[in-house]
């Protein structure tokens, strides 16, 4: 028997006494609907102390639930791996200033080397690292080294350089002929930037002295090395004396040199009578052939 009527006999009371009641006799108890528990939230609850996290009810809330178990799985995870170290630019400006010292160091004078600034913020910490002359280029003025990484990753990188080296050269100091031999008053010093001369001018008084130039010098014209020959050379179109030297009999005749040559080098001559032969040459206009 019941004996939880309601107090209050109004109409209202006894339809919902009726409802409750009579209505939900038999029926098991319902059990209370739980909030919707976001996935990270499941994933974790129960599995350690400290991730039983309270169910929240708001949406702010659940949000921020979310927020929390998302910030928890990532600290979770395995860290990527971290970034190398970029090159440092001070490094390569060394590497590119002694390598051009180096090219440098054949002539007189302090070199003066400037490097544009180098951008490396793309480049890996090189640990070998080798400078080079890019193809087709020499010390000038303004030039251009590179520089090859080969460990622990390949790249390469152009760095752009001025370059100087202030000094003494020779020139003419009056017109000097075809193979008169070159005297101390025929030279006269300029002071200028060595880099910036032509290739081969020469610097030092002791490889001019002494020697022929094969074309004409005008005065005040710097001397280059490929245009001389030595006082024991031979030049082309010269006239020589050709010796035959066989066993016990030496024969002397007129020739032309076809070449120039040094001493000690062979050298084809042309006699009078139009024959080509080769012989060695022995002294300034003497060729010398072996029977």
């Amino acid at each position: 028997m019941r004996t939880d009527w309601p107090k209050k006999t109004g109409r209202t009371a006894w339809l919902a006494f009726w409802h409750d009641g009579i209505l939900g006799c038999g029926r098991p108890p319902q059990k209370a609907k739980q909030p919707a528990i976001s996935e990270p939230i499941r994933l974790l609850r129960g599995t350690a102390p400290f991730y039983n996290l309270p169910i929240m009810k708001s949406p702010r809330s659940r949000s921020i639930a979310r927020l929390a178990a998302l910030a928890i799985l990532a600290g979770a995870m395995p860290r990527a791996a971290a970034e190398p170290p970029a090159q440092d630019p001070a490094e390569l400006a060394a590497a590119a200033e002694s390598y051009l010292r180096q090219q440098l160091a054949a002539l007189p004078g302090e070199p003066s080397i400037t490097l544009d600034p180098l951008r490396t913020d793309r480049l890996d910490a090189c640990e070998a690292l080798t400078p080079f002359m890019p193809s087709g280029m020499r010390v000038r003025a303004r030039m251009t080294v590179g520089l090859r990484c080969v460990a622990p990753r390949t790249w390469t990188v152009y760095a752009q350089a001025t370059v100087s080296v202030p000094g003494q050269y020779y020139v003419a100091a009056r017109q000097i002929a075809p193979g008169k031999t070159i005297e101390a008053a025929d030279l006269t010093t300029r002071d200028g930037d060595l880099v910036a001369l032509p290739p081969g001018v020469i610097t030092d008084a002791a490889a001019i002295l002494g020697m022929r130039p094969a074309h004409r010098i005008a005065a005040g014209q710097p001397i280059k090395g490929a245009g001389l020959r030595s006082a024991e050379s031979v030049s082309r179109g010269q006239s020589v004396r050709i010796t035959a030297r066989g066993n016990g009999f030496v024969v002397s005749s007129e020739g032309q040199a076809l070449d120039n040559a040094p001493p000690s080098a062979t050298v084809q001559v042309r006699t009078a009578s139009g024959q080509v032969v080769s012989g060695i040459v022995q002294a300034a206009g003497l060729v010398e052939i072996q029977l």
